[in-house]
């Protein structure tokens, strides 16, 4: 119940031009949520820019409950008509062939083919592309923990690497989302890190992941060749700091890492940051 939630306030800097920053804050609550995380899906939407791949991201309305200004992927929960017959039909690939490349043994072809449709869905309600099923490759699964820090839900998110189309322009809906950026995931975690744009955790874990492709091809060729990694972060907090830790780190239940990088974030210095600080999710020096 938020009434005996513990809240800490935190303050964060919101871009809302370029050249102007406006101080809002942001909650990271302790609440416990009990219901069982909805199924969701994003798409890390790439193309090949004049510095290296470059991914899309999308600022939310700052009236938005939750993650309000901060820069996303395009993405939201799978809506029942995802799974009618009808636009399971529409999606014109082999529906066992999806659910393979999900690696989720204990959900339907069906239920795995859906998550296709709405990964579709809100790629083209959110930035208004137009892509296939054939398009998108699995990259990773999130599941939000009980107490999930920065929202008041949970979600199952796949996460899709999605080549954008050539002939096809991004565009914000000017509704759920306010402005598109193009970026480079190096200059994305810099611009992070100076305070020019606000991230959340499974975007920051990401992007440093990107940092490690030279090319929209090799990163869609390396998630061809694995099965997605599923992350369930695990928070906790130390010196009265929030910390979010993540498969490999001491102390995560899943001893094995799934991500390359650093394994545990900390809320400090008004900025989730690893150990090693900007470094350590670039995996080299700036």
């Amino acid at each position: 119940m938020a009434s005996m939630a513990s809240v800490t306030r935190l303050t964060v800097v919101r871009m809302e031009t370029m050249d102007r920053k406006v101080w809002t804050p942001m909650e990271i609550t302790s609440h416990i949520v009990d219901t069982p995380p909805r199924d969701a899906a994003t798409v890390l939407m790439l193309r090949e820019g004049d510095k290296g791949m470059e991914v899309l991201l999308l600022k939310r309305h700052t009236d938005s409950k939750d993650l309000g200004g901060a820069f996303v992927f395009p993405g939201g929960k799978r809506d029942e008509a995802d799974g009618s017959p009808t636009a399971l039909a529409a999606l014109q690939k082999d529906a066992a062939s999806l659910h393979a490349q999900l690696g989720e043994s204990d959900i339907s072809i069906d239920h795995a083919a859906s998550l296709f449709v709405a990964a579709l869905r809100e790629a083209r309600e959110e930035c208004g592309l137009q892509i296939q099923a054939s398009d998108l490759q699995a990259w990773s699964r999130w599941i939000t923990p009980r107490m999930p820090s920065l929202m008041s839900k949970r979600f199952d998110t796949r996460f899709f690497l999605a080549r954008a189309p050539l002939a096809q322009t991004a565009v914000h809906d000017n509704h759920e989302t306010t402005e598109i950026l193009w970026t480079t995931p190096r200059n994305a975690l810099v611009q992070y890190w100076h305070g020019e744009i606000v991230l959340a955790p499974p975007q920051i874990m990401s992007l440093s992941h990107l940092c490690l492709f030279n090319s929209v091809e090799h990163v869609m060729t390396e998630a061809a060749q694995r099965k997605p990694p599923v992350i369930m972060p695990e928070p906790f907090d130390q010196d009265g700091m929030r910390v979010i830790c993540y498969p490999g780190d001491p102390r995560h239940p899943v001893a094995h890492k799934a991500l390359p990088g650093p394994t545990r974030l900390q809320y400090r210095n008004k900025r989730f940051e690893p150990d090693g600080g900007l470094e350590a999710l670039l995996h080299g020096p700036l």
